[in-house]
């Protein structure tokens, strides 16, 4: 938890330390309020008050100055402690995001997207909750509790209050035993309620990602049953928790009351010996309250605290991760366009057997390189290890001529347009969306882009280039967003554009359009495509066709209609006999 204080800066430190100087001040202000109250009552039990009353007055005004001082530095204590602890977690939520950013899928996968989110928003919340507490409390209570024990041990001193000592002994013994079995109880509880968090946000993620298919398939009642489930778990360990956590503020109120009734029992029972007792039972009950209430708040950070361990090992989990794919030493190519896979073998983190076994094969700079196979054959994989998305397990593979784990990401990145499977779209404008990929892009270079992708419907919608997208591009249809996914890739004027089955959510006459338009304005750009209609690839320049991970056959549409079984049984699964020969 305490980890994360690395990432103060000095001005931030001195603030901590003003923070520490109040709290401090607030408790010599507290501790001295009884003292006061002890002259007051000796002046008082003087057979002449009309004498001191000028030692009255003065040690009332001296009380209020120091319950003045006691406001004052509770309030700064906690004005520069929440400003510390906001400004840190800001950073902390800051570098969280830039990490998760630097993560490869696989990391992502390691933690999963509902977990990250939890990570990101909850536990810091938390975290928050937590140090806010601690920078006060941690300080004052523990303070309070030995001030306030010197005191009463002054007081004792030389009478028969000694007695009372025990009382406060007893007091502490039985607060201790309270929180004790508290802690036991419910501090395990609290990574449970973390983790049902996380199966909460899961829950309720996938259920409105997936809306459309769970109406479409009548599985509200499926979906309710996997809520209720995660939801009725979270809440039994959260009423859990609340119902032991209410134990405590009558357990102490009890304890407290008990404490002041036991002073003044036995003061009264001691009072005819040593009338002097009555003098200082109002401020020998204030230490004992300041020493009991200090146990208190010490039994409240120790249940915060394991709550904030919690949280903070979450987040340091993400922040110590080791990232996979780590950044080249940068390099310059010369070549432009050119892929070769050298003996590529690809395995999944965990998984028992290769995904991708022996892939070679060139690309030479204005060429389309297509890859089909049935599912599950390996052809997202595959193209996913260009861009770095993972590593390969074993081989190489050289964009221009350069291993790319000798890139930076960013260089590697800048060299490549991306168009994903499934076109993915942010909340902001349409214009907003495009120059995504090139945010310096000019208006011409936008309108040519959306000319290209075939996205010329944008000039229809409300507003135009200036239509506000809403988040995930719910507002526009697949084969829209598709089109926009594709001029946001194109208008990177990228060495290489790779397309992830990404004119499957076209119409024929769309597809074709738009890979002639990519062929004629991207002549010496290479195309990587992966496709399932024959009629998107058979024009391409190398074909490769994968099944169970390795490539059962590489070449051209006519080639491979008579060399590879697995082609031709793509291919007339697609289209018949006969319109394949006339091709």
């Amino acid at each position: 938890m305490f980890k994360i204080f690395k990432y103060l800066n000095w001005k931030e430190w001195i603030l901590l330390v003003l923070t520490l100087g109040f709290v401090a001040g607030q408790v010599w202000c507290n501790i001295s309020l009884p003292q006061c109250t002890l002259k007051i009552s000796e002046y008082l039990q003087m057979p002449d008050i009309s004498a001191y009353w000028q030692e009255i007055v003065l040690a009332c005004v001296e009380m209020l100055c120091y319950a003045l001082g006691v406001v004052i530095c509770a309030i700064a204590a906690h004005y520069f402690s929440s400003w510390v602890v906001t400004n840190l977690l800001t950073k902390v939520r800051g570098k969280i995001f830039q990490k998760v950013n630097e993560f490869s899928f696989s990391e992502i996968n390691k933690f999963s997207i509902p977990s990250l989110i939890t990570r990101s928003t909850n536990d810091i919340t938390q975290l928050q909750q937590v140090l806010t507490t601690f920078l006060t409390l941690g300080l004052q209570a523990p303070l309070t509790a030995v001030l306030a024990v010197i005191n009463i041990t002054k007081i004792s001193v030389g009478n028969s209050a000694g007695q009372l000592t025990w009382v406060n002994v007893l007091s502490v013994i039985a607060i201790c035993i309270v929180v004790t079995v508290i802690v036991i109880t419910v501090v395990p509880k609290f990574k449970k309620i973390q983790k049902a968090t996380d199966g909460l946000n899961l829950v309720t993620r996938e259920n409105l990602t997936g809306l459309k298919v769970v109406r479409a398939n009548s599985a509200e009642d499926v979906q309710e049953q996997k809520f209720n489930k995660v939801n009725t778990l979270f809440s039994k360990l959260d009423l859990f928790v609340s119902r032991v956590m209410a134990i405590i503020e009558p357990s102490l109120s009890f304890i407290m009351q008990g404490t002041s009734l036991a002073i003044v029992w036995i003061i009264g029972l001691l009072a005819k010996e040593n009338p002097y007792l009555l003098t200082v039972m109002s401020a020998f009950t204030q230490y004992s309250i300041f020493i009991i209430m200090s146990f208190t708040s010490l039994s409240v950070l120790f249940m915060f605290v394991p709550r904030g361990i919690v949280s903070g090992r979450r987040i340091n989990e993400i922040l110590d991760t080791e990232i996979v794919l780590k950044d080249g030493e940068g390099a310059q190519t010369v070549s432009k366009g050119t892929i070769e896979f050298k003996n590529v073998f690809f395995r999944y983190p965990d998984a028992d057997a290769d995904v991708l076994e022996n892939i070679s094969f060139e690309v030479n700079p204005g060429e389309t390189i297509a890859f089909i196979g049935s599912t599950g054959s390996g052809k997202s994989t595959l193209i996913n290890l260009i861009p770095r998305f993972y590593d390969c397990s074993e081989g190489e593979i050289l964009i221009n001529g350069v291993n790319v784990k000798e890139f930076t990401q960013k260089e590697l990145h800048d060299l490549i347009g991306y168009v994903p499977q499934k076109g993915m779209l942010f909340s902001g404008t349409v214009k907003e969306n495009i120059k995504y990929g090139n945010e310096n892009a000019t208006d011409e270079e936008v309108e040519r882009a959306i000319d290209i992708a075939e996205a010329n419907f944008v000039y229809n919608l409300p507003n135009g280039l200036e239509y506000h997208i809403s988040q995930g591009g719910k507002n526009v249809s697949g084969g829209q967003k598709q089109r926009l996914s594709i001029a946001r890739a194109i208008i990177k004027n990228p060495d290489i554009l790779i397309f992830d089955d990404s004119f499957s959510a076209l119409d024929y006459k769309t597809d074709k359009m738009v890979r002639e338009k990519l062929n004629e304005a991207y002549k010496d750009t290479t195309k990587v495509i992966v496709a399932q209609r024959i009629g998107t690839i058979m024009n391409a320049d190398k074909i490769v066709v994968l099944n169970e991970g390795k490539i059962v056959g590489m070449g051209q549409h006519k080639e491979l209609l008579k060399s590879c079984d697995v082609y031709r049984e793509i291919a007339l699964s697609q289209l018949s006999k006969e319109e394949l020969e006339n091709e």
